[in-house]
């Protein structure tokens, strides 16, 4: 298939470049000794799982689904971390996974003698904000994620074998490094005896750019003073420029500037578009006033918002233009939705210049969402 033979809406996955993205993780654990999970959070497709396990050492997860996907698909170690468990989810939980991370020593008391022979962990937070989103901020005033210094309770320590944070978003070693030096000065003394430290995600390793020596001296550094062996549990890095986004143009309108209507939706399908807000890369396209033919793209939603960018180009659009929005193979799958009954796009797989269809999607998926 051509790329304008494709079904419309579909998601592909470049595994070249996946792969490649895989090579880079694989090498930070090789040069430091750390071990990498995949955070299903961000990128789900387990078509992919079985390659995956090839490159690092297994999955983490926010609850019960992720973490039987996890172990169905992908195997390995397998961690899980919630805000709170459930008295219905925890002991399949605790059968599903190698290591449980709890947020908050009332979850640990409640839980632990359920949980014999897993290895837990306590996520922590080391009140500092690196980011200006709040929305993205687990530092933020008032967050829910994770125990503050002063509401340690030392006194459990022996239930304990690792402590977890994670407070970055798409972000550099840099910003790591600044994070470390809060998360040493209020925990770093409750790191002695412990086995591991898993430094969350939101690492954006795979970024052209990315300091990854830095990263290493970091890595390096925590497992030589604590005799600990740090993990990270990255998302977007594994997926990142890895995936594409396919739609057609189905209507020009003009309402003081020309309109696309396309058969792809942000709301549905691309929600970091308007959540973050964010403006995803669109081949053969330019910036608002770069071309001479300026185009907002739309969906056929009866949501007005629901817009995904003014974007220009070198020629006119027309009925049946195939566009190939980037990077949207991470919280895309994940987070997309039936709203206004709109289908779920096809996932599709690339490798080379050969591609196949991996799934399709129809009404049964939408009905069997509702009742």
């Amino acid at each position: 298939m051509d790329v304008k033979d494709l079904p419309t809406p579909a998601y592909v996955v470049d595994e070249d470049k996946l792969i490649k993205n895989l090579e880079v993780l694989s090498a930070l654990q090789n040069a430091t000794g750390c071990k990498i999970l995949l955070a299903q959070k961000a990128f789900s497709c387990f078509h992919y799982y079985p390659l995956i396990k090839k490159y690092v050492c297994g999955a983490t997860s926010s609850g019960l689904y992720e973490a039987r996907l996890a172990a169905e698909e992908m195997g390995g170690e397998n961690h899980v971390y919630s805000p709170a468990y459930t008295d219905a989810e925890f002991d399949e939980i605790a059968g599903l996974c190698t290591h449980i991370v709890f947020n908050s020593f009332a979850q640990l008391k409640k839980f632990h003698s359920r949980a014999a022979g897993k290895s837990l962990g306590m996520r922590v937070n080391p009140q500092c904000s690196t980011q200006k989103t709040s929305a993205y901020d687990p530092c933020a005033y008032g967050s829910r994620l994770g125990v503050v210094s002063s509401a340690f309770e030392s006194e459990y320590l022996p239930l304990l074998q690792g402590l977890h944070f994670h407070t970055l978003c798409e972000q550099s070693a840099e910003d790591l490094k600044t994070t470390l030096t809060a998360f040493e000065k209020n925990f770093g003394k409750y790191l002695k005896g412990m086995k591991w430290l898993n430094v969350g995600g939101g690492h954006h390793i795979t970024k052209e750019g990315y300091n990854i020596p830095l990263l290493e001296k970091l890595i390096d550094g925590l497992q030589q003073k604590y005799g600990v062996t740090v993990y990270l549990e990255p998302g977007e890095a594994f997926a990142l420029n890895a995936g594409y986004l396919v739609a057609k143009v189905l209507e020009i309108v003009k309402n003081d500037i020309y309109v696309a209507i396309l058969d792809c939706s942000a709301e549905c399908h691309m929600p970091d578009v308007l959540e973050m807000p964010y403006r995803p890369p669109l081949f053969g396209s330019g910036e608002a006033g770069e071309k001479k033919y300026l185009y907002r793209l739309s969906s056929r939603t009866c949501l007005a918002g629901d817009v995904i960018g003014d974007y220009s180009f070198d020629a006119p659009l027309k009925e049946g233009d195939v566009l190939v929005f980037g990077d949207m193979a991470i919280y895309t799958m994940v987070k997309n939705n039936t709203f206004n009954g709109m289908p779920l796009p096809a996932i599709i797989g690339k490798k080379g210049e050969k591609y196949h269809i991996i799934k399709t999607f129809g009404y049964e998926d939408f009905k069997g969402r509702l009742s």
